[in-house]
Parts: structure tokens; C-alpha cells; sequence
């Protein structure tokens, strides 16, 4: 089993950090795929670096293609790609992927599937919590903002799948200093440096709690406060634009969530049915975001979860303002 790191030449926020990956000890030109694909490969123990030519959320089945060339199973991927945002701020991100609210027939802006989840991977909150701590140790902190972001763009894949992204402009995106800490993450992540690999999961794990983040903002603030202070892992994040619901105009009282319009409902479905994939044996636990929503929307989606499933609601996690 094998890990993909996935860089395009296309993106200094994406090159840049794979070249100062491929500057550390271990490094051997790996198999090509054919020549009008125009992908070149870098192995390193268990892990191989892909570099391409191409716009990164195109890039569909890198996971099957790689198993056809080579033979090799494909246990994850990690793509490495630029963050854009209207604040301009610079940061250094962590996402799961997926377009899971788009219905049959949408065109997604960004590639996947409508109505697709990714296997969100593991490492996605371990690994947030190891990229503050080096990008602080890089004095990157507090000039950089260090956030998760919502699921959201493709290409599509059916392995655990996680973006880390450097923004938001052309200037950070060049920034070696910011490169560089993108590198040492994946290098300390994948445990290429002799140590123990970070994000491993198991069923074993004392802590076994699976955040399912639902509502908020693009960013996540509520759900980064306890992904940060609770140390638990992290599933999909459903921000608002993911989960699209068509005011019913009904009383403020009871809402039959079967009454709400929307692929809200397919959204959540996906996203959970992913995050459970990706964890067996954890305990998911969805958080709302409280104050993003409607008292109808929250009702019709805790509704809905209780419908579908028998998941353990945070209650202990409401506090969070």
C-alpha cells in the first residue's frame, strides 16, 4: 500500500512545496505514465510524488491509473494545490473533498461528481494540529492563518483524500518559507524521517471520535475549536453552501424534515456515508453550527440524522460560540 502526494507545475503553491520535499534525503525517479499524460513520479519508502502538468482538480482516478501502471495499491492521497480568498489573507489550509450537494446533471465548478464524497483522510485533523505547531516553530504564526476548510472541489477519487493548500494570493503562494512547511509536514506526517507516521488510524485508538462538521462558514470556526481542543479526527465539513434547503415558509414550531426542498439531505447522506468508510469502528459524532441556522433548517436536519441514523449527538460540543 502506497501513499500519492500529488503536485502540479501549474501552481507554485503546489510545485513548490513537492520540489522542497524532493530536496530531503530518499528520493528515486519512479515509473512515468504515458508520455500524453505527462506525469512523472518520485518514490520514497511507502510514498510516491507525482508531478503533473495539468489543473490539479481534473486530475480524476490518479488512484486506479497509478494501480494500472504499477501494479501498486493505493492506500491515500494527499494533493498539494494554491488556496484562493476574497480576504486575501495569507493561510495555510486542510480539507477533505467532495461536491456531495450538487445534483445529477450539475457541472461542478471545480471538478468530481455530483453527489460525490471523497473518503475524507484520516490525517486531515492529526496533521492540522502538526502544521500549526511547525508553521508556528517556521514563524509563519501568526502572519499565516492555520484552518480547515469545508469539503468542497474534486477530482474525483474513491481513496482517503485530503487537499493542503497555501493562500491566498500569488505572493504566498511563492513563499519558500511557507513551502518548506508544507514539505516538513508531509515529511514528519508520513514518518519519512525515521519517526512514527502521524494520523495512522485504528479502531484501537483510545480517542475515537469522528467529527462530522454540519453548518458555518467556508472556514469552520466553531467545528476548528474542537478539532483543535479536543484532539478529535476529523470527517467531512458541511458548510452552508453544502447543504442547499428551500425555506418550506412554514411555523416556527415542528418541521418535517421530509417537507424541506434541497439536496441538503443527499448532501449529509454522502458525507456521512464517507466519513464512516474512512473511520470503522469510530464513533461519529455531528456537530451543527448552531447559530448559521434557521430554529426550521436545525430542526429539519437533526430530524433527518435521527431518521437515518442512530449517531451520537455532541450536546458536550454546544457550548462553542
Amino acid at each position: 500500500m502506497v501513499t500519492l502526494v500529488v503536485a502540479t507545475t501549474t501552481d507554485p503553491a503546489s510545485i513548490n512545496p513537492a520540489k522542497a520535499l524532493l530536496a530531503m534525503p530518499g528520493w528515486h525517479p519512479g515509473p512515468s505514465f504515458k508520455e500524453e499524460e505527462n506525469i512523472r513520479s518520485f518514490t520514497n519508502e511507502g510514498v510516491r510524488l507525482l508531478q503533473h502538468d495539468n489543473f490539479i482538480v481534473n486530475e480524476d482516478n490518479l488512484d486506479l491509473r497509478w494501480e494500472q501502471l504499477t501494479g501498486e495499491s493505493v492506500h491515500e492521497i494527499i494533493f498539494l494545490s494554491k488556496h484562493t480568498a476574497v480576504s486575501n489573507r495569507p493561510a495555510l489550509t486542510v480539507h477533505p473533498i467532495g461536491v456531495p450537494h450538487l445534483k445529477e446533471g450539475d457541472v461542478p465548478p471545480q471538478g468530481g461528481k455530483p453527489g460525490w464524497a471523497a473518503l475524507p483522510n484520516p490525517r486531515i485533523g492529526p496533521w492540522l494540529r502538526l502544521l500549526k505547531n511547525i508553521a508556528f516553530s517556521h514563524n509563519l504564526v501568526p502572519e499565516f492563518e492555520i484552518t480547515l476548510e469545508g469539503t468542497h472541489h474534486g477530482p474525483f477519487t474513491n481513496k482517503p483524500t485530503m487537499f493542503i493548500e497555501i493562500g491566498s494570493t500569488e505572493e504566498y503562494w511563492k513563499r519558500q518559507d511557507a513551502a518548506q512547511v508544507i514539505a516538513l509536514l508531509i515529511w514528519e506526517g508520513l514518518g519519512l524521517g525515521g519517526g512514527a507516521a502521524v494520523g495512522n488510524w485504528s479502531r484501537e485508538n483510545d480517542k475515537n471520535k469522528v467529527l462530522l462538521g454540519i453548518g458555518g462558514g467556508h472556514y469552520a470556526p466553531r467545528h476548528m475549536d474542537i478539532v483543535l481542543k479536543d484532539g478529535v479526527w476529523v470527517g467531512h465539513l458541511l458548510s452552508g453552501y453544502s447543504l442547499p434547503m428551500e425555506d418550506p415558509n412554514l411555523s416556527k414550531v415542528e418541521t418535517n424534515s421530509k417537507e424541506i426542498g434541497g439536496t441538503w439531505k443527499e448532501s449529509i447522506k454522502a458525507s456521512l456515508e464517507a466519513t464512516k468508510l474512512a473511520f470503522p469502528g469510530g464513533e461519529i459524532i455531528a456537530h451543527l453550527d448552531h447559530k448559521s441556522f434557521k430554529s426550521w433548517q436545525k430542526n429539519a436536519i437533526t430530524g433527518f440524522l435521527g431518521w437515518i441514523t442512530n449517531l451520537q449527538w455532541c450536546e458536550p460540543f454546544t457550548f462553542i460560540e
